[in-house]
């Protein structure tokens, strides 16, 4: 059972990403799925969460119109797509799911499982 997210890297500022998050062991079907990031010497902050069936879709503030967060059942992957990125956005970022459905609280971060992490830069 595990999450393994890739697809980081180093961009310039205003450039894009796409993050995957691939379940083995169990099935994203049934799961809340949440990316959060990390930056050093910060806290943790959640960036989406998405719910597979019911529930809602949260952006924080500074994902807002930027990011989209997606999943492909068939493929028990989900996606983080990063548009306009900016120098205020490297982290390392994560994925975590949770069972049943994504709530207002999720960037709290707790009873999540959780990936390794993909590390993402911003950078000219």
């Amino acid at each position: 059972v595990q999450l393994v997210e890739s697809g980081g890297g180093l961009v310039q500022p205003g450039g894009s990403l796409r993050l995957s998050c691939a379940a083995s062991g169990f099935s994203l079907d049934r799961v809340a799925v949440a990316w959060f990031r990390q930056a050093p010497g910060e806290e943790r902050e959640g960036v989406s969460c998405t719910s597979n069936t019911g529930g809602g879709t949260y952006y924080a503030d500074a994902a807002e119109g930027r990011f989209t967060v997606s999943r492909d059942n068939a493929k028990n992957t989900a996606y983080l797509q990063m548009d306009n990125l900016k120098p205020e956005d490297p982290a390392i970022y994560y994925c975590a799911t949770t069972p049943g459905v994504c709530s207002a609280s999720y960037y709290l971060g707790i009873g999540w499982f959780w990936g390794q992490g993909t590390q993402v830069n911003v950078s000219s």
